[in-house]
């Protein structure tokens, strides 16, 4: 593991070389090859097996070993992007696409699944429901949809909550029937909100069973094989060139961190700095059905964030975090995660022959997250400002 080391900026400091980089990337190979085994061990590769071998705790444990797989590849691939001039070219652009794809093929059935979540929760609260329904982890069943059962409101073309005539007093004004069941015993979504929850769940989940099945395949390929194999070699050997052991790493850190922030400073920042600006919502009604392009930037800062993170980690040791970095760091992953989720409930409001009402529901669901998408560039504009402050 690379050792902490004193201000970079300070002369009589101790320069961090090509070494410091060696024994990061054999630490996190070794985590990687950790991880492999214990996903082999709880039966990664076979959900069926872990469930009857270890139960609830088994599944956690394999999704948790996927994680941590995903974690070393994104830092061996970012100290590779970073750190290239001091590693064998051939070896580094043959492993950047390959652990790009595993992270990227891993991370699949995770953000689904998370964004499923994430919608129907907004579902909920925007129905102004007071308790959160239990959540189902499979799809359709027995005619009954998870979706459906999650809002807690019938399905189509069965019996709906009773309704009760509300008596008015003498002025017209309605008041509130003394026999009306509690809040908690009654439907919590509407008719459309009930729906457009049923087609989210059914639509993600498929998709998430689609990314895992992607995810097996990938861990039981040849492709997958040969990258292990490659990180094994790594946690011995690290193909480093030869004046990398003496080189300074700094410079290619601080480049880093130069390409962090002019990609920040592109970002509009100052309307970012003021809540409520409705930014996030421009363009909202666009019949494009592509990626909302306002948030392009923002993702390519989330990404070189990343890639400053690590750099520092190579720097200065993993236990050295800087909150306010961390900080930005999750306000754009919150960016990241909710304009996905806007694009899924826009998504699935272009489905064909949905009810009026359920395509409303949808409407409501897409504009509550983009301004979720606003909130979280404020919250970046505030840690962004902050580490600019404690770095001056």
């Amino acid at each position: 593991m690379a050792q902490q080391h004193l201000d970079p900026t300070d002369p009589t400091a101790a320069q961090v070389t090509g070494d410091a980089l060696a024994g990061y990337l054999r630490t996190q190979a070794m985590e990687f090859l950790r991880a492999l085994r214990l996903h082999r061990e709880t039966g990664g590769a076979d959900p069926g097996r872990a469930r009857s071998r270890a139960g609830e705790h088994g599944a956690d444990e394999s999704v948790d070993a996927a994680r941590a797989l995903r974690r070393s590849a994104r830092r061996i691939s970012g100290s590779l992007h970073t750190f290239r001039p001091l590693l064998d070219v051939d070896w580094s652009e043959r492993m950047r696409p390959e652990l790009a794809w595993l992270s990227g093929t891993l991370a699949l059935e995770h953000a689904y699944a998370a964004r499923l979540d994430r919608l129907l929760t907004a579902l909920h609260r925007l129905s102004g429901a007071t308790a959160f329904p239990a959540q189902s982890t499979g799809a359709a069943v027995g005619g009954r949809s998870a979706g459906a059962e999650r809002v807690g409101t019938a399905e189509p073309g069965t019996a709906g909550p009773q309704s009760h005539p509300t008596p008015t007093t003498a002025n017209g004004a309605k008041e509130a029937p003394l026999n009306a069941p509690p809040p908690a015993e009654r439907a919590n979504l509407t008719v459309g909100a009930a729906k457009a929850g049923a087609l989210l769940d059914r639509q993600l989940t498929l998709a998430r069973t689609r990314a895992h099945s992607s995810a097996l395949q990938a861990l039981g390929s040849s492709r997958f094989h040969a990258v292990a194999d490659s990180i094994a070699v790594l946690a011995s050997e690290v193909p480093l060139t030869r004046a990398a052991p003496t080189t300074a790493l700094h410079p290619l850190a601080t480049a880093a961190e130069e390409r962090l922030t002019d990609a920040v400073a592109a970002l509009p920042l100052l309307t970012a700095g003021h809540p409520y600006n409705a930014e996030a919502l421009i363009h909202g009604l666009s019949p494009d059905p592509a990626p909302h392009p306002q948030d392009a930037p923002w993702h390519q800062v989330r990404l070189l964030l990343r890639l400053h993170r690590y750099a520092r980690e190579v720097l200065h040791g993993e236990d050295a975090v800087d909150v306010s970095l961390l900080s930005a760091s999750q306000a754009l992953d919150l960016h990241r995660d909710a304009s996905e989720a806007a694009a899924a409930a826009a998504s699935a409001a272009r489905t064909p022959r949905i009810a009026p009402a359920t395509a409303y529901a949808l409407g409501v669901l897409h504009a509550d997250q983009r301004h979720e998408v606003e909130a979280a560039r404020f919250a970046f504009q505030r840690s962004w400002q902050k580490q600019t402050v404690g770095t001056s």
